[in-house]
This record gives C-alpha cells, structure tokens and sequence, in this order.
C-alpha cells in the first residue's frame, strides 16, 4: 500500500513547503472578531494582521478537532486503500489526538482492512514540523511505513523545544501563569523560558530579565542539548518577531554547523495562546 503522511496546521510548517511536497491537512479553527476560520498558514488572515489585532486587545479562542473532520480526512484515503500516518499535535495541549483516534476507529470499522496510524508527536509548532520534515524525507527516499514510524517513536521525545514570550499576560490568560505573577513579571521586564516536556506540555523552566537575554538563553540551551549538528535543519518560529528571529538565525549559524534552518511564523492556533513576539527555537538532541 502507497504510504500517506498526513499533518495538521499546528505543526506551523512554511506554506510553500507544504504546498511543494503536497502534504494533506487537518485543520485547526480559531475564533477571531467574532467569527470561525480555518487555519490555512496566514493565506486568508496574515499573520501581521492577526498580531497586531492582539496588540490592540483583541482575545482569539481556539478549539480542537472534531471526529467528524479526521474522518474525513482518514475516509479519503482509507477509500483508495492508502496506508496512513498521522502525525499530530501534542496530546498535553489539545484532545485533538482523542478525537482522531475515535476517527480511526470509526473508519477502520468501514474499511476493516485500512492502515491508519496516529501517532502523538509530543511535539508543538515547528518541533511537530520538523518530526513531519524527517519523516517526509525518509518516505521520498523510499522508507517503508514501519521504518517512518520506528524512527518518529524513537525520535520525537528528543525533538527539543526552546520558548520565550514577550508579555506574560498570554501565559496567564491560558493558564500557564498566574495574575500576580504575570503582573509583576511585566513590571520587572522579566522573561520566562519554557520548554516542552516529555508529557508535551508546556513547562517554564527559567525566568531572565530582559528580551535579549532571553533570546540568548534559547541559544544557549540549544549548545547545552544538541546532538550532531551538522546532520541537522533546525527550526525557529516567531509571532511576528521577523528581526528577532533573523538574530537567532545568526547566533545558531555562528555556534553550529548546522545544514539549514527553516524559520517560519506561529500560526493562529498556538499564537492565541502565547502571544505575539514569541520566539521559539528547534532541533533534536538527546532525550528531553
């Protein structure tokens, strides 16, 4: 069976990339001014638009996908007896996963002879692109579905995610902080860097003062917990932090060898959460 791998919208992949290797889509919604769209990687809002529009006050919600619509998705490619793999987001920031495990069933239960896998990445924004990226280019080199799907399990916990935020009042807002915390973290110019733990959730691990000093500490983890760089694409996404991202950009370059590095925005769905100027930083390493 022809293998298929499919990603959602929250793996925060560059549309030409998508496009190019014509990767299927499960896709987020959000809920932005008052009515529902789908995210579709800033092609109908663009993402300076929506950023700024938070800016000025306005307060996006997000929800997860439902059963019906990764049924669909599996159903397509159950009919034309493809062998699918899903790679999803994290279990630990959406019952998204729940949802396109119940579809499974349901369409295995038409088609008893499908191949649906459903994997939970653990993995958010351009940490789950980058466990898509890998797996891609093993299946268009020709890797079996089993050989794509040993090395995702075995690989996905050391895909390593390196955040900072610029207004902490994001993080209270989803519940990652308290009030009295963000308030006198914003007063002080006191930046948290988190990272995304085995479970997949998103943890603070270390406050620093100042933005700066804040986008050198990705960096620095980065040289604490990456393996072989010079085998690796590493990745960077950012809400409408352009500049910010370009520095890290050259702070990487100058430290590792690395073959590439992709730097993309945060889409809507995860970037309703953590606010505009988030900085985030990607690659693997050794089990996190």
């Amino acid at each position: 069976m022809q293998t298929v791998i499919i990603a959602d919208t929250c793996s925060d992949l560059p549309f030409e990339y998508v496009k190019q290797h014509d990767i299927p889509l499960i896709r987020f919604t959000y809920n932005f001014k008052g009515n529902e769209y789908v995210d579709d990687f800033g092609q109908t809002i663009s993402y300076k638009y929506f950023y700024n529009a938070m800016r000025d006050g306005e307060t996006p919600t997000t929800s997860q996908v439902n059963v019906q619509t990764y049924a669909e998705a599996f159903r397509k490619y159950a009919a034309e007896e493809k062998s699918i793999i899903y790679l999803c987001f994290s279990s630990a920031l959406s019952g998204s996963y729940n949802n396109a495990l119940l579809a499974r069933d349901l369409v295995m239960e038409e088609y008893p002879h499908a191949d649906i896998t459903v994997i939970d990445t653990k993995c958010a924004s351009l940490g789950e692109g980058l466990i898509v990226y890998y797996a891609m280019e093993m299946l268009e080199r020709g890797a079996s579905k089993k050989e794509i799907i040993n090395w995702v399990e075995q690989n996905k916990l050391k895909m390593h995610h390196w955040f900072t935020v610029e207004d902490l009042q994001y993080l209270k807002r989803s519940g990652r902080l308290s009030g009295t915390a963000a308030f006198i973290g914003n007063i002080l110019d006191i930046k948290p860097v988190l990272h995304v733990d085995r479970e997949g959730r998103l943890v603070p691990v270390l406050k620093v003062k100042g933005r700066k000093k804040s986008i050198r500490t990705l960096v620095e983890k980065m040289e604490e917990h990456i393996a072989n760089p010079e085998q690796q694409v590493v990745a960077i996404s950012h809400s409408d932090s352009e500049e910010d991202a370009q520095y890290v950009a050259e702070l990487i370059r100058s430290k590792f060898p690395v073959k590439d590095i992709i730097i993309n925005q945060i889409g809507p769905v995860i970037g309703s959460h953590s606010g505009p100027g988030t900085l985030a930083v990607f690659f693997l390493g050794e089990l996190r």
